[in-house]
């Protein structure tokens, strides 16, 4: 069995049925009672129905100018929420005050929380000090399930993510109980634009490739 959608050339998937051909790699063409199974989930669940139908509105109705912040916005407004959750890394509490204040002038409900919250040193979760990023010094860690569990608490119709770090954000998907969307991904090196590493993976970011490269 192998799945490998970014090899595909065919796109069969965008056309009416029958119109093309899938390719062998196809998930739909080697699991197709999976994907029947999820349609007649989507058929059959109102809530899933909802935010399938909402992202679809939201999508058709910013494309292609609006920016992600007026998507989410738009999707904000769609799922009639009246809550929203702001899960921040504490690097972007800036990034996150506008966005929190932007929120609020569309007339939300807005909770932030910040990645460092509860002040737990490393060395309780068995980090040594020498894996600090500043031996010596005192280092909380970050905790994306307290910042999900607060905004739980609260009960907040949707999560927006700014800037958590590479698994801290998985660890604050897997814990929230409210959809959750992306605003911001966080990239240091690139300005918080994650495909600039690939668009140039074969100049300036050759050194993203493994050993097994194909040719």
């Amino acid at each position: 069995m192998e799945f490998k959608c970014a090899y595909c050339e065919v796109r069969a998937c965008c056309e009416e049925a029958g119109a093309h051909a899938h390719p062998k790699f196809c998930p739909e063409r080697q699991e197709p009672a999976v994907v029947d199974a999820v349609r007649q989930e989507i058929n059959s669940d109102p809530e899933l129905q909802r935010l399938m139908a909402a992202s679809a509105r939201t999508e058709a109705a910013g494309y292609p100018l609006a920016s992600r912040l007026e998507n989410t916005l738009d999707f904000a407004h769609r799922l009639n929420v009246e809550k929203l959750g702001i899960a921040t890394c504490v690097g972007l509490l800036r990034e996150a005050r506008i966005a929190q204040e932007i929120f609020e002038s569309h007339g939300f409900q807005v909770y932030s929380v910040c990645c460092k919250v509860g002040g737990i040193p490393k060395e309780e979760i068995g980090l040594l000090d020498s894996e600090k990023l500043r031996p010596g010094a005192f280092e909380p860690i970050c905790d994306p399930a307290a910042q999900a569990r607060l905004l739980n608490h609260i009960g907040v119709g949707l999560n927006v993510v700014i800037g958590l770090c590479v698994g801290h954000d998985s660890i604050f998907f897997k814990y929230s109980e409210a959809p959750a969307t992306v605003l911001i991904a966080k990239d240091r090196v690139s300005g918080h634009n994650p495909a600039a590493a690939l668009y140039t993976a074969h100049s300036y970011y050759k050194r993203v490739w493994g050993p097994h490269k194909r040719s």
